[in-house]
């Protein structure tokens, strides 16, 4: 077998495992959208693989159900507001500290040091914080409320922002910086004028990925927002009555939670891999 009959089976196989990896991934996503139209009654009586017009006669009365209640609409609302608004505040706090950390030298404690421990900060296990955070809401009197879960994810996530556009501004060149200094900038002139607009992708990029994580929240929206302040993880995992497991609503919901990211990271993918790959190559 010559080399070039070696590559092209090669890359042959290659291409079969990527399908077939990305098959296995899109069933759960399948099935799910498949029992979204499905009535109750055909849930567990569809034959093959469930396929609209074939195996069963579609409907959208599932989703005209539960769009149309007002716990859905409320978690979507309430997933909405404290997603963006963790988002923006976070990057809003984090930039500057990443910026202050990538051009500016710390003697006590030194630049890594804090660096790590933001990283730290990212790692904590959340779950060992939840009784303290519960009892600070408590005396704040804010458990159930937008503001105490807005709180929470921007606690948790600042720390991926700031480590993250840290290496953003590290990536830059600061001759360009030291130019604008010259020429009579400030430091926060050059921050302003030069420094976020070439650092503009990695700031989508942190920004979609924060948002990912704070509409993706579950433990504290759990604890936090018993009712007023459900969300739509904790919607998802209310289909669960009297009677049972109700597959059809759990399709919904999880459609319902998935697609709004979806569409958002579709989007803006432009900007989330310029930010992803940002400073990966030079020269």
């Amino acid at each position: 077998m010559t080399a070039s009959s070696r590559k092209r089976t090669f890359a042959i196989g290659f291409s079969l495992l990527a399908i077939a990896i990305a098959i296995l991934w899109f069933v759960p996503f399948y099935w799910a959208i498949s029992l979204s139209f499905r009535r109750p009654a055909d849930t567990f009586t569809t034959a093959g693989l469930g396929i609209p017009f074939i195996n069963y006669a579609p409907t959208l009365e599932n989703w005209q159900r539960e769009l149309s209640t007002p716990e859905t609409i409320r978690a979507l609302t309430n997933s909405t507001i404290v997603s963006v608004s963790a988002s923006v505040i976070a990057l809003i706090i984090g930039v500057p500290a990443a910026y202050a950390l990538a051009r500016f030298r710390f003697k006590r404690p030194p630049n890594e040091d804090l660096t790590l421990w933001f990283l730290s900060q990212r790692i904590l296990p959340p779950i060992a914080t939840v009784v303290p955070f519960l009892l600070i809401m408590r005396q704040l009197n804010l458990i159930d409320t937008r503001a105490s879960l807005i709180l929470v994810n921007i606690t948790f996530n600042l720390p991926f922002a700031v480590v993250i556009m840290r290496q953003a501004f590290l990536d830059l060149p600061i001759e360009l910086e030291e130019a604008a200094l010259v020429d009579g900038t400030s430091y926060l002139g050059a921050f302003n004028r030069i420094a976020l607009r070439l650092a503009a992708p990695a700031m989508a990029a942190t920004l979609l990925i924060v948002f990912s994580f704070s509409w993706n929240e579950f433990l504290f929206s759990l604890t936090l927002g018993t009712l007023r302040a459900k969300t739509i993880p904790v919607f998802m995992a209310g289909a669960v009555d009297t009677r049972g497991i109700q597959f059809w609503f759990v399709a919904v919901r999880t459609l319902t939670a998935i697609i709004p990211p979806v569409i958002i990271a579709t989007l803006a993918q432009k900007y989330i891999v310029q930010g992803l790959t940002f400073g990966a190559v030079k020269g």
